[in-house]
């Protein structure tokens, strides 16, 4: 459904992914790890058109997106859940959840699609005349991620869900993504926690100075002693 070939981005002069590939599978939850500055974000924003590549591909249902605007992009069916929310704080829950649902396709869908976030999250339906800033941490997620699903999308990109989330409040974001799963919405799930984006996800690529260094399935990387204590601290 969505590969990366062989991607090389700079900035400026600067190289900064250095032959990145990957692939996705429809119905698939992917999950790509590493730490801060590994590349993980200048990935999410190529594949999302805000940076063009110096070279490489980016092939999604069979087509090379890699030159296209966001828009067009975003409306192929690719959207992002970003880091540290984002949120319209005096909007209500409602609004939003509308703002996700701009392009025209998605728009006249609103109502299906809306009533599809309720049933998976249905604090939402219960709080969605209150401001989205009166949400808790967790609430605040769950409405990001219904968000994203209000354009319909037919791959979706989270970024960074657990930054600084309270361990209690983790656990209820990991039990919304683990419900992305379950309704099998095509998913990368971007993550620093790679024990938690593992637990979930059913592969992972393991990013380090903007070069993919593992990829496998979730059982084997976290049954890798090598991968164990490099990258995921134990």
């Amino acid at each position: 459904m969505f590969e990366v070939k062989d991607l090389f981005v700079s900035y400026g002069i600067t190289p900064v992914l250095h032959g990145v590939c990957l692939n996705v599978k429809e119905n698939e939850m992917v999950a790509l790890l590493g730490s801060n500055g590994a590349g993980k974000s200048t990935l999410i924003n190529t594949i999302l058109g805000m940076i063009k590549p110096t070279s490489g591909s980016i092939i999604f249902e069979g087509e090379n997106i890699e030159r296209l605007a966001p828009h067009q992009i975003i409306k192929r069916g690719i959207a992002q859940v970003p880091e540290a929310r984002r949120i319209f704080p005096y909007m209500s829950v409602m609004d939003n959840l509308m703002v996700g649902a701009y392009n025209s396709s998605a728009w006249r869908m609103r109502k299906k699609t809306l009533e599809r976030v309720f049933n998976m999250f249905p604090i939402l339906k219960e709080r969605k005349s209150q401001s989205g800033g009166t949400l808790s941490g967790g609430e605040q997620q769950m409405m990001v991620i219904g968000r994203g699903l209000m354009s319909n999308p037919k791959l979706l990109m989270v970024d960074e869900p657990s930054l600084g989330l309270a361990p209690k409040i983790l656990e209820v974001v990991y039990d919304t993504l683990a419900k992305l799963r379950d309704e099998k919405i095509t998913t990368i799930l971007s993550e620093q926690n790679a024990q938690q984006a593992l637990s979930i996800a059913g592969r992972g690529y393991i990013m380090e100075n903007g070069r993919v260094v593992f990829e496998d399935i979730s059982e084997n990387l976290l049954n890798s002693d090598k991968v164990k204590k490099a990258y995921l601290g134990m």
